[in-house]
């Protein structure tokens, strides 16, 4: 999983958001080291609608503009939980590598 639909995932496990939204709320959680441009977020949003683990929840119209919903489904869900144990797996591999080596990470 690219760590831009990590994040995207991430970022629609708490509710439902919209483009600029999910956008924002993956800088926040990545600590602005993500910067998702528009056209790279529906490419992802795109795949993992394809891949069913997220959906589009409903669209409004917002200041003449429509704005595209989208959330987790169950599917979602379960690989962000996988890809959070996979991840996790690997910094307690490097970690107890750089503690055998003296460094603490």
């Amino acid at each position: 999983m690219s760590e831009q639909a990590f994040l995207v995932l991430t970022a629609l496990a708490e509710e439902p958001l919209h483009g600029y939204a999910i956008v924002h709320a993956v800088e926040q959680l990545s600590e602005g080291r993500t910067v998702l441009r528009v056209g790279t977020l529906y490419g992802v949003l795109d795949r993992l609608v394809a891949d069913g683990l997220a959906e589009r929840d409903r669209e409004e119209v917002h200041q003449g503009r429509l704005r595209r919903y989208y959330k987790l489904t169950d599917s979602g869900v379960r690989a962000l939980q996988a890809e959070v144990a996979r991840l996790s797996a690997n910094v307690r591999a490097a970690s107890a590598v750089l503690r055998g080596r003296g460094i603490e990470a």
